[in-house]
């Protein structure tokens, strides 16, 4: 094999994985933006009303770079509400440290959040959103700590906290 193979071969290789990639985003329209919410808006209206990260992740399905959101660090007795629409979704008191970058839960409140099946990135994940505005708030994973056994992963940019009265 001369280099002018290889080059060629490994060029083949890495669209073949871009296809491949790009082929398992189509259809994968999210079921979360098909269903009708308590609270909707236009798109120029939730561009107005969110930062850009904001947007990108509530209104897109954007992730924040891990270790970059200061709820990280927000140990206040309180609760996490919708950046977008202010429900509250998940309580202080199930807020831990997953060791992932991102704040995580192991329950959210009743009636608080939405859940569909994510289909995007080749893996097969549960996507979790605000049940009232439909804003993506991250994934839920099996590897949680008693008693749900559940890790809702949740963008902190997704999330405004609220501390509860001293």
């Amino acid at each position: 094999m001369d280099r002018r193979d290889f080059l060629l071969g490994t060029a083949a290789v890495a669209l073949a994985g871009v296809g491949a990639w790009a082929f398992s985003r189509l259809g994968s329209v999210q079921p979360a933006r098909a269903e009708t919410f308590e609270v909707q808006k236009t798109d120029a209206e939730w561009k107005s009303q969110l930062t850009p990260e904001q947007y990108a992740v509530l209104r897109q399905e954007d992730t924040e770079y891990p270790g970059t959101s200061p709820l990280l660090n927000e140990h206040r007795k309180g609760v996490f509400a919708c950046a977008g629409c202010e429900l509250p979704l998940y309580a202080s008191e199930t807020k831990f440290d997953s060791g992932t970058g991102w704040p995580s839960f192991w329950q959210a409140l009743p009636n608080a959040i939405g859940t569909h099946e994510d289909r995007t990135l080749g893996m097969v994940r549960v996507e979790c959103h605000c049940r009232r505005c439909g804003g993506h708030l991250g994934h839920i994973f099996d590897d949680g700590p008693p008693p749900t056994g559940k890790r809702h992963c949740i963008n902190g940019v997704a999330l405004n906290f609220q501390a509860a009265a001293a």
